[in-house]
């Protein structure tokens, strides 16, 4: 099949959604448009760079510390290519999906596509489980880590609380996230949500540039094994946020011009984090070590408090984006994700809330938990199964003829592609899962041993514990 032919193929896979989605446009107001209901390449832009990087920003600068200056710029750069890598191939998964199923007139207008059904329509039940697994927790974990990273931004206004009564208070908060419907919904969400993370990484640099370097200030890093690969797992998390590309694609009108949205989110959202994690580190060296979360160490101003609010808001926005792949699950499950009560869907999914309130306030270490999940849950999740997922959908001749997305011209054609997909699998099973998940299950255990389980006030001075 040329690729002309596949083009046109895919053109009329996707007419009808473009009809809907017409259709749609005719029946909601103009505000509604504007504000709440996207599907356009930009919203699917703002969603995957807003969805990227989050309180991980705050988390970078403790990286560096114990990665090194030199290591920490690298593993940004490296990891970010990997990242877009793997967010291409996921497209690739979908559109392939999709299409076969759109030919055998499957309809799709009142259900969401997510990644085990992908991986079911293509390898089978295995991969769906695999995929459903690790997806699934990988999510769960990351709506915790935005309660814990809640709970510590706010304290460095208010100490008057300790930081697991605003855990459950910032709990309560997110659990409102039930009542928006799908990724379609974020559009005013997911602007506001970058201008908030371009602030805050704006003023860390600018703050600790300003500030200049602390008292007898070490840049000692990197100095253990077990940090060095720490940070590197922090930063492997960074750029596997793309757990909902198929969610975000969904959401889309146009879904076949995914391709190269996340590598483009990928190199803006660097503009933020290699100038603030550099700046920080520069300004504070190994004082970051025990500061996971680089707001506590930049003095208190109109700024930070500034800063600190955007990012409260903006963890609540990407609660809900982590969380919403899980409401669709539990939804699906319960046989009600194709209702248009909006009310029973949300009555449905706040017990999906539940569980992650009471894991942000058993594990509340703010740090060590982001790389403990890069390592365990993102290395599979977002960079070991899509890479294999799309060796195996393509191992036979008659797939790669009719596949409908054909292999990019400068990697050399499949075995370019092929040769890609399994370096990926092999660094990231090998450096992040293997000597990542060591050295985080150490440092994590290290973190339970210090302060141990419902930690009342994690690395707040002692005075205010």
């Amino acid at each position: 099949m040329t690729s002309e032919k596949v083009e046109t193929v895919v053109a009329g896979n996707y007419l009808e959604m473009e009809r809907e989605e017409e259709g749609s446009k005719s029946s909601t107001s103009k505000l509604s448009r504007l504000f709440w209901h996207g599907g356009s390449v930009y919203d699917a832009w703002f969603s995957c760079a807003s969805n990227q990087v989050a309180q991980v920003l705050l988390t970078l600068p403790y990286s560096f510390s114990q990665l090194g200056m030199l290591s920490g710029i690298l593993f940004q750069i490296f990891y970010g290519l990997m990242g877009s890598w793997t967010a291409y191939i996921i497209s690739v998964l979908y559109v392939e999906y999709r299409t076969r199923k759109e030919r055998e007139k499957v309809d799709f207008r009142n259900h969401v596509i997510q990644w085990f059904e992908v991986l079911d329509g293509l390898l089978g039940k295995h991969w769906r489980n695999l995929g459903l697994f690790f997806n699934c927790t990988f999510l769960l974990f990351g709506s915790v880590i935005q309660l814990i990273a809640c709970a510590s931004n706010i304290y460095y206004i208010n100490d008057h609380l300790d930081k697991r009564t605003w855990t459950y208070i910032f709990g309560a908060c997110c659990a409102t996230t039930v009542f928006i419907p799908s990724f379609h919904n974020y559009r005013i969400w997911s602007f506001l949500g970058l201008v908030m993370t371009t602030y805050t990484a704006w003023y860390m640099t600018i703050a600790s540039i300003a500030h200049g370097q602390a008292e007898d200030v070490k840049h000692s890093g990197p100095t253990k094994l077990v940090l060095y690969f720490t940070g590197a797992t922090n930063i492997l998390y960074t750029f596997g946020g793309h757990a909902v590309t198929v969610e975000i694609m969904h959401a889309m009108w146009k879904p076949q011009k995914f391709k190269m949205i996340y590598l483009i989110a990928t190199l803006y959202v660097m503009t933020l984090t290699l100038p603030s994690a550099t700046a920080v580190y520069w300004a504070f060296g190994d004082n970051l070590l025990t500061h996971s979360n680089a707001l506590s160490l930049l003095p208190r101003t109109g700024f930070r408090d500034t800063a600190v609010v955007l990012m409260l808001i903006h963890q609540f926005i990407t609660f809900g984006f982590a969380c919403t792949p899980l409401y669709f699950v539990w939804e699906k499950f319960l046989g009600v994700h194709e209702t248009k009560s909006l009310l029973k869907r949300a009555l449905v999914r706040l017990p999906v809330v539940i569980p992650i309130w009471f894991l942000a306030i058993i594990f509340p270490f703010f740090g060590p938990i982001n790389s403990t999940v890069g390592s365990l849950l993102v290395s599979f999740t977002v960079y070991i199964i899509p890479a294999l997922a799309h060796m195996v959908t393509f191992a036979s001749a008659p797939a790669r003829e009719n596949a409908v997305e054909r292999p990019p011209s400068f990697l050399g054609g499949w075995v370019g592609l092929y040769s890609v997909n399994v370096f990926v699998a092999v660094w990231v099973l090998v450096v992040g899962f293997g000597l990542g998940g060591w050295a985080s299950m150490l440092n994590f255990v290290h973190q339970v041993k210090t302060f141990g389980l419902f930690a009342k006030c994690y690395q707040c001075p002692p005075h205010k514990a």
